[in-house]
């Protein structure tokens, strides 16, 4: 028998499930012989579920993580994986744990390599990003037609599919959204970057991909990224 894990409530169903809760009660229904308070499930529960956790996207489950973060790590290293915290981005996120022997864990995580144009969209948003930081920016915004014009710039230089080429960029965009590492602003071609693209893309992987971008635009072979974990998608 499996049991789907990704159910999403509805927020009037969880504000009714919240006000029915104890704050300190550990036994929320019949039978229960969980030892975590509800505020402290709903927190492992949208790591499980969500690529990340931030301040930002999950302003409650954020507090919490903080207050309980040993606690919380540990049920996720019995699942076999770790926890990354960024206490100066306010971000975490989970990753496939490693055993010290080479060997391979029992996964929850659907390990899929991002397509090309999402690796050069991650790309130039965290270029994006640390610009518009190091200036001064407490946020920092770009349009759409700006990172589909990027990714048009990387179109080697036998590439004839302009049309297809486009549409790949723009569902790239689209699949970076879907991720919360592009924030929607009032309009739709203006999107706010999450702090969260510097955090799950670190310098060194920043280079790899970069280095793998520039093989990919002599060969036409699709990139790969080796750390697809830090994205997954559920």
């Amino acid at each position: 028998m499996t049991v789907d894990l990704d159910i999403d409530l509805d927020v009037d169903s969880e504000l009714e499930i919240e006000a029915d809760v104890a704050d300190d009660s550990v036994s929320l229904f019949e039978g229960d012989e969980g030892g975590l308070e509800y505020a402290q499930r709903h927190a492992l529960v949208t790591l499980l579920k969500q690529r990340f956790v931030s301040a930002r996207t999950h302003p409650r489950d954020w507090q919490v993580l903080v207050e309980h973060e040993r606690l919380l790590r540990s049920r996720l290293n019995e699942l076999f994986l770790e926890l990354q915290v960024d206490r100066v981005r306010e971000v975490a996120w989970k990753r496939q744990a490693t055993s010290e022997t080479g060997g391979r864990f029992p996964t929850l995580l659907y390990d899929a390599a991002w397509s090309r144009e999402e690796t050069l969209v991650l790309v130039h948003l965290r270029d994006r990003l640390r610009s518009g930081l190091a200036g001064g920016d407490t946020r920092v915004y770009i349009d759409r037609e700006d990172i589909v014009g990027y990714v048009a710039s990387f179109r080697p230089p036998h590439a004839t599919d302009v049309a297809g080429d486009e549409k790949r960029a723009r569902n790239a965009v689209a699949g970076i959204v879907k991720a919360g590492l592009l924030i929607g602003t009032a309009t739709d071609e203006r999107f706010e970057i999450s702090e969260a693209v510097e955090s799950l893309i670190p310098l060194e992987l920043l280079q790899e991909l970069l280095e793998a971008l520039v093989r990919a635009n002599a060969s036409d072979v699709p990139v790969e990224s080796d750390d697809a974990d830090l994205f997954e998608e559920e």
